[in-house]
């Protein structure tokens, strides 16, 4: 798994070029900080669909809590909240994917 950054994303200012922002998707899946105002954007320049799935490591009343998952269409994008629900025991997401091919990812955060 490799480790997403953080990227800033200022509320007066934006970002311009988000794409320009994403890295290459790991095909063992991939970790980022969780928060508020915490967001994993998916660019799937790929000609299929894929589905990232983002891991809820938490119960409610010993019940375990249904993961994330955001199907991105090919040629689309996608964003997906990093909530604390899905902090693992590091901190962090983890983040898996059904494939990788032509997929970017990055993780981002609001900041004002």
């Amino acid at each position: 798994m490799a480790d997403l950054d953080l990227v800033p994303v200022p509320v007066g200012a934006g970002i311009a070029d988000v794409a320009a922002q994403a890295v290459a998707a790991a095909g063992g899946g991939d970790t980022a900080p969780v928060g508020a105002g915490r967001f994993l954007y998916v660019n799937n320049a790929d000609a299929s669909p894929h589905t990232v799935t983002v891991a809820t490591p938490g119960t409610v009343k010993g019940l375990a809590v249904a993961d994330a998952s955001l199907v991105v269409a090919a040629g689309d994008h996608g964003l997906l909240p990093l909530n604390n629900v899905y902090r693992g025991a590091n901190g962090r997401a983890a983040i898996t994917y059904d494939g990788v091919t032509s997929v970017t990812v990055a993780a981002f955060e609001l900041e004002s």
